[in-house]
C-alpha cells in the first residue's frame, strides 16, 4: 500500500494522487516524502510526460505533517539529535525545491517541466506547503474547505518552507496573519490574499488544461528571476524595517517571550529576507530544528493534539458501552449556564427542552441562543434558515411533564444542595429509567448530591466552563456509585457538541477548581504580604497565564471567591488553610468591590466595566513591600502552587489519566500552554528539581508546597509523569 501514486494520460499529463490507505484525510509520513520523490523523479526523466499535477484521492487535499511523527523525530534522529532533525528537514526541502525547479536549466531557467496542484478541498500546513512549491495552485470551490498554515497553533512553526515561500510570495505584513496567528480562510479568500491562484469548479482539469498550456517563463517562480523584490520591502528597505519593527513588538507583546516558535518564526522570517532563496531556507531548517529540539513544542504538540484527539475520540469512554448517543436533552436552569448549554446542544442538532421556574426566564434563556444565531447570520456564518432550524430545536418551558423522552438531563440550577436536590427528584417522577442525570457543579461532591437520584448509578457530574460556547474543556466527575453507562453517555454528549472531555473521580473541587483556586488565592495572598499587584500580574502573564490571579478573581467576581471560601471553611473545620486569604476577600466583600461586575475590585473599571488599572485604594490597604521578591520566585509560586495541585489528584485517584490532567488545566483554565500543562512542566524542569524547589518554598512561604510523596518518590528515581503513567509511555516519554 503506497501514499501516493502516479498515472499518465494521453495527453501527456501525470497525476499524482495522495491517498492515504484507511485515513479520511491524508497526512505526510517519512515514508510518504520518499514515495513522492521518486514520482517527481519518473515524471521528470520521462520525455512523453509534458507535465505534472498533484492531487488528492480524498475530499480534501491534506491535513499536514503527522504530528505524531514529529513528536517522535527528535527520539529517532539518534545520537546527534539536532544534525538529524536539520537533516530531515533538508531532505524535504530538496524534494520541494526539485518541484519546483521542475528540471529547468539552473542558468537559462528553461527547459522545466509544468507542475500545478489541484485542490478538491482542505489544504492545511505540508499540505499547503507542497502546493506552494508547485507552479500553480487550482482549488475547488468549496466553502467548507480550509486553506493555511496553522502550525503556531501547536507550538511548531511552517518548517517546510511554507514560511519562506509564503513571506515571498505575499510579503511579511500580508503573510502575518497566516503565519502568525496560524489564520485559515476559505478558498475565495485564499485566493484574494494571495495564497492560491486560481478558485474554479473543477481543479484537476484546470489544473491539465494549464500544465498544456504553461511556458518557461510561466514556472519560474518570482525568487528565482532575476531582479525579484521582496514585497512590502525587504528589512534593509525604510518599508520593510517598519513591518520587522512592528512584527516584533506585536510578537513579544502577544506571546511574552514564553511561545518558542512564534520568536523564531520571525527570526527565520528576517534572516532569510537578507538571502538568496536557497540560503533563506537552510536559516528557515536551521530555526525549525531549534524549536523542535525545545522541549515545549514536543509539550505543545503532545497535549493540544496528540492528546487531546485521543480524548476526543474516547480514549477514556467505558469499551463495553454502546453507543450513548443524545437525542432529547433536558436542560433544567435558563441563567447563563443553562442557555449556553442549551445553545451548544441545539447547534450539534439535538432536541432540547429548556426549563426554568418562570416562563419569562425560559424564555430569555431560549433568546440568547436567537441573539446568538442572529449574530451568526449578519457575519454570514449561517444562514437564516440554519438558524431559524437550530433555535427551533430549543423549547422553552415550566412544565417538567416536557422532559418525559429525554435520555439525558443536565441540572444547571442555583449552587444549592437543597435545591438541586428538589429538582432532582422532580426530574425522576417525570422521567424513564434509563434517563441519565447530570449535574452543572463546580464544587459540590458529586456522591452526596446522587443521594437525591431513585437511581445514583445513572447520576453524574457534567462541569461545564463559562462562556459555554467559548469554553472547550467539559469536566465530567463520576460519583462513589456512577456506573458506566452513565460515564459513556456524559463523554458521548460532549463529543457531539464538539468539546474535549476529562474524566476524574469525585473530591472537593473536583479537577480545574483545585488547581485554580489556589492559583488566585497565592495571588491574594501575595498581595496581602507587600508584593506589587503589577509584579504579580505581570509575572503570570509572562509565565504564559493568561489572566493574572487578580484579574481572574475580578472576572469571576470577589463574592463568589467569598462564598466558596465560605463553605470550603465549614467543609474542612480546622484543617482549613486560607485564613490570610479570606481577610482580604471578606474586606474587599465588605467594601463593595465584587470585581468587574461592581466597576471595582483589584482593579479599577470606567462606567463601561473596562479595566483602567490596578486599584489605589487596595494598594493603600496592604501597602507595598520595600524588598520586592524576584519574577522568578513570583513565577514559580504561582505555577507550583496549580502544579502540585494536579500531582495531589494524580496522587489520589481524582485524575486517572495524565492525559486529562494536561488537556484538562490547558483548556480548562489555560495553564501555560506552551509548557504542555502542569504535569509536563514538571517533567520539563525534572522531578529532581522540582521537589528541591518544593522543599525550598515550603521553607519560605509554607505547608502548601510540600512536596507530594509521589513527585518525592519519582525524584529519587529520576522518573518522568509521561515516562511512568502515559499510556504508550515510549511514544509520550
Amino acid at each position: 500500500m503506497t501514499d501516493f501514486t502516479m498515472e499518465t494520460g494521453a495527453d501527456g499529463v501525470a497525476v499524482i494522487t495522495w491517498d492515504v490507505p484507511g485515513k479520511s484525510m491524508n497526512v505526510m509520513t517519512l515514508e510518504a516524502w520518499e514515495e513522492l520523490d521518486q514520482l517527481i523523479d519518473q515524471a521528470l526523466a520521462d520525455d512523453g510526460i509534458k507535465g505534472v499535477v498533484i492531487t488528492s484521492g480524498k475530499d480534501s487535499f491534506a491535513g499536514g505533517m503527522d504530528l505524531k511523527v514529529i513528536a517522535k523525530m527528535k527520539e529517532m534522529a539518534g545520537d546527534d539529535p539536532a544534525k538529524g532533525l536539520f537533516d530531515g528537514i533538508m531532505n524535504a526541502h530538496r524534494i520541494m525545491r526539485k518541484i519546483e525547479r521542475a528540471g529547468m536549466d539552473p542558468k537559462t531557467l528553461k527547459g522545466g517541466k509544468p507542475i500545478a496542484t489541484a485542490l478538491p478541498g482542505t489544504a492545511l500546513g505540508i499540505g499547503l506547503e507542497i502546493p506552494l512549491s508547485t507552479h500553480r495552485i487550482f482549488c475547488a470551490d468549496n466553502p467548507k474547505a480550509k486553506i493555511g498554515l496553522p502550525e503556531i497553533m501547536v507550538g511548531i512553526f511552517p518548517g517546510a518552507g511554507g514560511t519562506t515561500r509564503l513571506v515571498r510570495k505575499m510579503g511579511a505584513m500580508a503573510a502575518s496573519p497566516l503565519l502568525l496567528e496560524g489564520k485559515l480562510n476559505d478558498p475565495k479568500k485564499a485566493k484574494a490574499a494571495g495564497v492560491i491562484d486560481e478558485v474554479v469548479e473543477d481543479p484537476l482539469a484546470a489544473a491539465k488544461e494549464w500544465v498544456l498550456q504553461a511556458t518557461d517563463k510561466d514556472i519560474v517562480k518570482p525568487w528565482d528571476a532575476k531582479g525579484y523584490k521582496m514585497p512590502g520591502g525587504a528589512p534593509y528597505h525604510p518599508a520593510g524595517f517598519m513591518t520587522f519593527v512592528g512584527a516584533s513588538a506585536m510578537v513579544n507583546g502577544k506571546t511574552k517571550g514564553v511561545y518558542p516558535a512564534a520568536k523564531a518564526l520571525l527570526s527565520a522570517v528576517y534572516e532569510g529576507a537578507l538571502v538568496p532563496f536557497d540560503t533563506a531556507l537552510k536559516i528557515e531548517a536551521r530555526w525549525f530544528t531549534n524549536v523542535l529540539m525545545n522541549p515545549s513544542s514536543g509539550a505543545m504538540i503532545r497535549s493540544l493534539f496528540i492528546n487531546k484527539e485521543a480524548l476526543e475520540k474516547g480514549a477514556v469512554r467505558p469499551a463495553d458501552v454502546p453507543d450513548q448517543k443524545v437525542k432529547k436533552l433536558g436542560v433544567l436552569g435558563a441563567g447563563m449556564m443553562g442557555a449556553g448549554i442549551a445553545l451548544v446542544s441545539a447547534q450539534a442538532g439535538i432536541e432540547v427542552v429548556l426549563l426554568d421556574q418562570k416562563q419569562e426566564a425560559a424564555d430569555k434563556g431560549k433568546a440568547y441562543s436567537a441573539d446568538y444565531a442572529a449574530k451568526g447570520v449578519s457575519r454570514k456564518k449561517i444562514t437564516q434558515e440554519k438558524a431559524d432550524e437550530m433555535v427551533g430545536r430549543i423549547t422553552a418551558t415550566t412544565d417538567y411533564g416536557a422532559l418525559k423522552g429525554c435520555d439525558l438531563i443536565v441540572e444547571a440550577v442555583f449552587e444549592d444542595p437543597k435545591i438541586k436536590a428538589e429538582v432532582t427528584k422532580a426530574v425522576d417522577a417525570v422521567t424513564g429509567d434509563d434517563c441519565i442525570f447530570a449535574t452543572n457543579t463546580s464544587t459540590l461532591p458529586i456522591t452526596e448530591l446522587a443521594k437525591a437520584s431513585k437511581n445514583p448509578e445513572q447520576f453524574i457530574g457534567i462541569h461545564f466552563f463559562s462562556p459555554v460556547e467559548k469554553m472547550m474543556l467539559v469536566e465530567i466527575i463520576k460519583g462513589k456509585q456512577t456506573g458506566d453507562r452513565a460515564v459513556a453517555k456524559a463523554l458521548d454528549f460532549v463529543r457531539q457538541i464538539r468539546k474535549t472531555p476529562i474524566v476524574v473521580n469525585d473530591a472537593r473541587f473536583f479537577y480545574a477548581n483545585r488547581c485554580i483556586i489556589p492559583y488566585i488565592n497565592e495571588g491574594i495572598r501575595m498581595v496581602k504580604e507587600g508584593v506589587a499587584p503589577a509584579l504579580i500580574e505581570n509575572a503570570a502573564k509572562m509565565v504564559g497565564m493568561p489572566l493574572g490571579p487578580l484579574q481572574l478573581v475580578d472576572e469571576t467576581s470577589i463574592d463568589l471567591g467569598a462564598k466558596i471560601a465560605r463553605a470550603t471553611k465549614a467543609g474542612m473545620g480546622d484543617d482549613y488553610p486560607d485564613g490570610e486569604v479570606d481577610e482580604v476577600i471578606f474586606w474587599m466583600e465588605d467594601e463593595g468591590r465584587l470585581g468587574r461586575k461592581a466597576k471595582a475590585g483589584f482593579y479599577d473599571y470606567d462606567d463601561k466595566g473596562k479595566r483602567t488599572g490596578l486599584s489605589e485604594v487596595v494598594k493603600a490597604r496592604y501597602p507595598q513591600a520595600e524588598e520586592q521578591p524576584d519574577l522568578i520566585e513570583v513565577q514559580h509560586r504561582l505555577l507550583f502552587v496549580q502544579s502540585l495541585e494536579a500531582v495531589r489528584a494524580l496522587e489520589e485517584g481524582v485524575l486517572m489519566d495524565i492525559r486529562e490532567g494536561d488537556v484538562g488545566a490547558i483548556l480548562g483554565w489555560g495553564f501555560a500552554p506552551w509548557s504542555g500543562g502542569p504535569l509536563s512542566w514538571l517533567d520539563m524542569i525534572g522531578a529532581p528539581y522540582a521537589a528541591e524547589r518544593c522543599d525550598q518554598l515550603t521553607e519560605a512561604h509554607g505547608a502548601r508546597f510540600t512536596c507530594p510523596d509521589l513527585l518525592r518518590e519519582m525524584a529519587e528515581k529520576t522518573q518522568s509523569f509521561y515516562g511512568r503513567f502515559a499510556p504508550d509511555s515510549a511514544a509520550a516519554a
